[in-house]
């Protein structure tokens, strides 16, 4: 799967409401104009993340939370700040999402940005289609 990682910064932060039980497994991506926007945060292993060549299996830790649609007075947020970015025009897998992940910490380590330990999944509906987003923050 090729996915290009460019740099960005977003200048205002996304703002979701807390989603409680919201997993991958059972989540209903965007298929229309008016679904909701949803957001998961994962922690990622700390010997993983860090390595130009990380173990796909071993990467993704635990979810830190999951939000769902775009909430001014949201309870979660994807900070405000600067990104390794990558996305797909489909809905991906947790499993396609991992090997995008590896991907982006490969390009973002060989552009020298020291990564964060958390990585964002950002699925929204845009032009008549699912996107996957991935945002790791650089430090």
């Amino acid at each position: 799967m090729i996915m290009e990682t460019l740099y960005l910064d977003l200048r205002a932060p996304l703002a979701y409401a807390k989603a409680p039980g919201l997993t991958f497994s059972n989540c209903v991506f965007p298929e229309n104009d008016d679904s909701p926007e949803l957001l998961f945060c994962f922690e990622l292993d700390k010997e993983q993340a860090q390595r130009i060549d990380p173990q796909a299996d071993l990467l993704l830790g635990d979810l830190v939370f999951a939000g769902r649609g775009a909430d001014r007075q949201g309870k979660i947020v994807l900070p405000a700040g600067s990104y390794v970015f990558s996305q797909q025009r489909r809905s991906l897998s947790i499993e396609e999402c991992i090997d995008c992940a590896v991907e982006q910490q490969k390009d973002g380590m060989w552009e020298r940005y020291k990564l964060d330990n958390i990585l964002y999944i950002r699925f929204l509906f845009e032009d008549h289609c699912t996107v996957t987003q991935l945002f790791r923050a650089c430090v």
